[in-house]
């Protein structure tokens, strides 16, 4: 357990993240019109979609370990004072009031935990973070910076999730004890034959024993950061190929299951599990799954029914024939007492078709977004909520991350959210709180 997480620490955020986002503890006032100050962490891939969805604030310093997306961005922000490590962004903080982390998933940690003692206003990529204890540490640092934070799951804002969370919530479906999530990407430990399928960019069995020359501009030392150092290959940058590799991601479940998962996570007022098991090929040592399952049990949350939540990845897929639905290729399937869902990022549908034919929505009670990175900017200016504060997303992604290590261990994990330990596989502790190469330390 994180030595700041007190229990009333840990039950005030757990009650806080089962309602309305709260409203920031401390605004700041900006004049009408004004601009923010933001410095941007990792400028290339979604570090240059962040900032693009930004521009129209005030971009004062820009980071990038790879000098070729920190040429690219600093033609676009010239103005912008360039770093090369982000560690020294810290000694400038006064010229910044926001951070946009963009980096790999092995650092979002050390970029965002600084910037939030800082009190800076922070929006990560997903996941938070890379591992449990993590998440929890930057979640909890978040509420006492009293900032304003998101994380970058951008169909959170999108129209569809929202109507299926007013009709979930409004009991359309009746109870929801059973929810499916699916994904069909297979990123992760796959053939050649399979990785070509799959449209992957790079595949490979094993970590590579040769060397090969670091790409000029790329300061690998920085790049590899607090993971157990390696010579640099290409199997492992550019990304998104790094993120099949234990010590620098989680595979497709902490990346898609940031989006997917979110959606039951909002609806069903989801947050720590009591159980979690999961299912596949032999683990490997060095690389996350292409297919595997999962399934999380889930107690009662206020007048909501205890419920299970089942992932699926890859090969792996719902049993679509016994629940009677239409196949899709990703989704979620919400079962309920008086009928279903079935949903997707910009679609839903109601079942069994026959028994909603002529239903009429109620009327919508989650408001149309402004955006999602527009959502954050009014937070930082106003105090406003934002819909992905890393309260919500901190727990969302400590229970991604707990389905991979169930994978990894072996095991049905009998999980304590107040202590964050499995209480019944002590040998999890290594991957709740992974060590960090000498020099590293949050």
């Amino acid at each position: 357990m994180p030595e700041s997480c007190t229990r009333r620490t840990f039950l005030g955020t757990a009650a806080a993240g089962l309602g309305a986002p709260a409203r920031l503890l401390s605004p700041r006032g900006y004049p009408a019109n004004s601009r923010l100050n933001i410095a941007a962490v990792a400028v290339g891939g979604r570090g240059a979609a962040n900032l693009e969805a930004c521009k129209g604030e005030n971009i004062v310093a820009l980071c990038d370990v790879y000098e070729p997306n920190l040429e690219r961005a600093g033609k676009k922000f010239p103005e912008a004072k360039t770093y090369i490590d982000f560690r020294q962004l810290w000694d400038d903080e006064k010229r910044f009031d926001a951070v946009l982390v963009s980096t790999c998933e092995h650092t979002h940690a050390f970029a965002t935990l600084p910037a939030l003692r800082l009190k800076k206003h922070v929006y990560c990529e997903k996941p938070l973070t890379h591992g449990v204890w993590e998440a929890r540490v930057v979640a909890e640092a978040a509420v006492k910076a009293g900032v304003a934070t998101q994380m970058g799951i951008q169909i959170h804002a999108g129209e569809n999730y929202r109507r299926v969370v007013e009709l979930i919530q409004a009991g359309v479906i009746g109870k929801v004890r059973e929810v499916h999530v699916w994904v069909g990407r297979a990123w992760g430990l796959q053939s050649p034959e399979e990785a070509r399928a799959n449209r992957d960019i790079v595949s490979t069995q094993e970590r590579p024993r040769e060397e090969e020359p670091v790409p000029a501009g790329l300061h690998w030392d920085l790049w590899i950061g607090p993971a157990p150092f390696r010579p640099f290959h290409s199997v492992y940058f550019p990304g998104p190929r790094w993120y099949r590799w234990w010590d620098f991601g989680s595979g497709t479940m902490s990346d898609l299951g940031s989006h997917y998962n979110d959606l039951p996570f909002w609806a069903l007022r989801l947050r720590h599990p009591l159980t979690i098991q999961a299912f596949g090929p032999p683990p490997h040592p060095e690389i996350a799954p292409a297919s595997f399952r999962a399934t999380y049990e889930y107690g009662p949350r206020g007048d909501l029914p205890a419920c299970q939540l089942h992932w699926y990845q890859g090969k792996e897929k719902p049993p679509f024939a016994d629940l009677k639905v239409p196949a899709w290729g990703s989704g979620h399937l919400f079962v309920g007492s008086e009928g279903m869902i079935l949903s997707d990022y910009g679609k839903h549908l109601l079942l069994p078709e026959d028994k909603f034919r002529g239903f009429k929505p109620p009327d919508p009670t989650i408001p149309r977004s402004i955006g999602h990175h527009a959502e954050w900017i009014k937070a930082c200016k106003e105090g406003t909520p934002t819909t992905c504060p890393f309260d919500y997303s901190g727990a969302l992604t400590e229970a991604n991350h707990l389905a991979s290590i169930a994978y990894r261990v072996g095991k049905k994990l009998e999980w304590d959210p107040v202590q964050l330990r499995a209480k019944n596989a002590p040998e999890a502790d290594r991957l709740i709180r992974r060590g960090y190469r000498e020099g590293w330390v949050l």
